[in-house]
């Protein structure tokens, strides 16, 4: 392992890290930084499918004590049940979807204009959603219905297109839907756990090929940094909305993107030459 390939999975899995649970596209941000750092091709799409599991992970640990409390009441108690059932049907419309679609959008969707776009579409659509009046009837986790699990699993199909945002998509989503700003975070984190893990098996399992073993070192420098990154992005995201709307992310997730749309209008950077 040379030093440039480490700096190179240290600097990714920072990206990774930070930006998976906000709402602003870790795969949006991991196609521009990758391609900045010119680390593409079939070894990029290994690795990340190694730094998803290290952010992936921190959410884990995280809420390690719910999700003790689940495991150990699901054979008895109806409130874990309720909650592991919500959790299967908000999961169930990505892995339909994601089956069917998935090679067709990392063909054609996965460049940075097209992630530049749905940032600035999504930006202003956080933005929307922020600013109109909040009616709340899930305070928390355990008060969520199965109807609304159905509708926050369908928004999360929307983060299929990259740059949209998984955990945008489920927030917004959730926040439209009548959950309550931490209820919407939460339930997102818990979400994310079924979808990232199923999809990093799947994924793992398609492209077994292209995991070698002379890519462990900077796949291992990846998958901590994802973590430890994770796990401060998620305690500060927790706290940061305690007292906060989700706005500064929005003006961020258009800023950015207009900035991307720019740079290629201007031909400072031919982003439409980029294959992710």
């Amino acid at each position: 392992m040379d030093l440039w390939s480490a700096a190179q999975a240290l600097i990714l899995g920072i990206v990774e890290g930070l930006t998976e649970f906000l709402p602003i596209s870790s795969t949006g941000h991991q196609i521009i930084v990758a391609d900045l750092l010119d680390f593409g091709g079939e070894r990029a799409m290994a690795f990340n499918i190694i730094i998803q599991l290290g952010a992936i992970l921190a959410v884990v640990w995280e809420f390690r004590r719910k999700i003790l409390e689940v495991v150990i009441g699901l054979p008895s108690q109806p409130k874990a049940q309720r909650f592991t059932v919500n959790l299967l049907i908000a999961f169930f419309p990505a892995v339909v979807l994601g089956v069917i679609f998935a090679d067709l959008i990392h063909a054609y969707l996965f460049n940075p204009i097209t992630v530049a776009t749905a940032l600035v579409i999504g930006g202003i659509i956080m933005l929307w959603a922020e600013r109109r009046e909040h009616r709340v009837h899930a305070e928390s986790v355990d008060e969520i219905t199965w109807k609304d699990a159905l509708k926050v699993g369908c928004a999360q199909c929307l983060a299929m297109i990259p740059g949209t945002s998984r955990s945008g998509s489920t927030i917004i989503g959730g926040l439209l839907f009548g959950l309550s700003r931490k209820t919407a975070t939460e339930f997102s984190f818990f979400l994310a756990m079924p979808t990232m893990v199923g999809a990093a098996v799947y994924s793992g399992y398609k492209y077994r090929h292209l995991f070698q073993p002379d890519d462990f070192p900077v796949f291992a420098i990846g998958f901590v940094t994802a973590f430890i990154f994770a796990m401060i992005a998620v305690k500060g995201l927790l706290k940061f909305i305690a007292s906060h709307s989700y706005a500064a992310f929005a003006w961020y997730r258009v800023a950015f993107g207009l900035l991307i749309l720019a740079t290629w209008q201007f031909g400072w950077v031919d982003w439409t030459a980029v294959k992710s």
